[in-house]
Parts: C-alpha cells; structure tokens; sequence
C-alpha cells in the first residue's frame, strides 16, 4: 500500500483552493480547518463551495479517505458543565455536519482539560460530547468519523495517556470513533520514540490500552521540547528531539505508515514544506540519511 503523506493547507480564499496548495507541496493526504480555528463563530458553508471542493477533491488524484479536518482550537469538550461546554459541543456538531458536507471522513479532535474537575470527570464529558455531537449531527453524517487526538500532557490535560483514550472509547462503543496519533504529543507526554524500540514499546502499549486497530491517522510531528517535557511545540522532522531514528523507526512499522501522515511542521529558513516531505519520502523509501 503506497504510503500518504502531507500536510495542514490553507483554505485561504476558498475551500476548494486547500486542494490546490496540497497539490502543490506534491501531497497525497492533507488537513484543513474548515473555517477560523481561533474564533467562534462560523460562515455557513455555501453549497456552492462545498460542491466544489467535492468536485476538485474527485478530480485531485487524493482519495477523499485521506483528508482530515481539525476542530477550532476554542473548544474544550473535557471542560466541566456550562457555557463554554455548551458551545464546544455545538461546535463539534457544526464541523461533523461541515465534513459531511465537504466528502471528508475524518474530523480530528483535541479533548482539551478537566479544569481541576479530575481526570474522569473529563472523560465522561469528552464522551457525553462525542455521543452527543453523532446524535445531534443528523442522519446524513454517518460517514464522518470523530478522530481523538492524544495530548502533549500537563495540568488538567485529559488524553496524554493512552488509558485515558481507550476508556473514552470504551463509553463511546462505536466504530464512528477512532484516533489520531501525534507523535509530537506522544514524546511530550511520557514515550520515549527515539528508537525502534521505544517506537514498538508504544505502540505495543496503544494496541492493549486502545487497539491499533483504531488508529486512523497520524500527526508525524518533531518536538522542539525534550521528553516528558509536557510541551507541544512542533519542529522539522528528524532535527527536533524525536530524531531522524525515530522516525525512521515510525514510518516503517506497518501499523503508522499505512494511514495517513499529517505533517504540522514549522515554515522557517531551514526548511519548508516540500523539504519536510523529502525527508519523509526518504524514509519511507528505508533511507534514514538525510542532511540538512
């Protein structure tokens, strides 16, 4: 199975021109948001736009099972009852109807933090949303499928342990429900994937806390931070702290390489996208030597 890889596109300008600017980067998966991740409010979808994006996507040669939406980065579906909740949860609502919408299969959460209410409070209330999001979203959305994203840990921080994520899944019972593995959170919160070794002592731990087969895509993320450190800070593949080794590690184990690869990766003077790429690419293709 030939490996898909790329990144988080702007919609800038229209919906349909994220397809175009992963065509460009040379990708053969991406991510979008589907509106201002750092607002609340939302413009409705214009059925125009969303056909085409439908349209271009069909034509782009990427299959539309290798496109993800991320959430807003404002709600906080851990959080304890009220208004803030509230509106994360009808948020959530509005992005699996905006997926259904746009032909996109995978929307990609981040479960945000209990706020002092311990860790179990905010399980049930990621759960109680998730449950609510799939009721309330109607009967026409039943292809979308809600990614759990795993955190990079710290205070309050719900899902930075695979645990934590499994008995969320648990409450959920549902194969509208899956995961998507950041490998930057992943280093952040506690396992050490700078090996081989400690790549398949992770995912060993995912497969009997979760279950590898609920593993949909990936966040392939460098990490600016050293381990444990509880900090989510992305950097270039392979000259971040994971290392060229640990991804090399990553990307030829069957399990993470076979879903899609979603980069999250800085744009700076040292490299830019397609370089991110190449790297991939590289060692995917079983070449961990990459310079620069």
């Amino acid at each position: 199975m030939d490996a898909r890889v790329g990144f988080h596109v702007s919609i800038a300008g229209a919906i349909a021109n994220s397809i175009d600017n992963a065509k460009k980067i040379g990708c053969s998966a991406f991510q979008i948001f589907s509106r201002n991740p750092r607002g609340w409010s939302a413009k409705p979808l214009d059925e125009k736009d969303a056909i085409a994006f439908r349209d271009k996507l069909a034509a782009s040669g990427i299959n539309s099972n290798s496109v993800l939406v991320h959430m807003p980065y404002l709600p906080n579906l851990a959080g304890p009852n009220g208004e803030l909740y509230k509106k994360s949860t009808e948020t959530l609502i509005q992005e699996v109807q905006r997926c259904s919408l746009l032909g996109i299969r995978y929307l990609v959460i981040h479960l945000g933090s209990h706020r002092g209410e311990g860790i179990l409070n905010g399980i049930t209330q990621v759960a109680n949303a998730c449950s609510m999001a799939i009721d309330e979203a109607g009967a026409g959305t039943t292809t979308v499928q809600i990614l759990l994203e795993n955190s990079a840990g710290g205070k309050d921080s719900v899902g930075s342990k695979f645990e934590e994520i499994g008995l969320i899944l648990d409450k959920l019972n549902s194969s509208r429900f899956g995961i998507c593995l950041d490998t930057c959170h992943a280093f952040a919160s506690g396992h050490d994937i700078r090996s081989k070794d400690g790549v398949d002592s992770m995912l060993e731990e995912f497969d009997n806390k979760i279950g590898l087969d609920k593993l949909e895509a990936v966040h392939l993320n460098d990490s600016k931070y050293p381990f444990k450190s509880n900090r989510d800070r992305h950097e270039h593949i392979g000259l971040g702290e994971i290392g060229i080794n640990g991804f090399a590690a990553i990307l030829s184990n069957y399990s993470t390489s076979k879903v899609p690869l979603i980069m999250e990766t800085p744009i700076d003077a040292r490299r830019g996208d397609g370089d991110n790429l190449r790297v991939v690419l590289h060692l995917l293709a079983g070449d961990r030597y990459m310079k620069g």
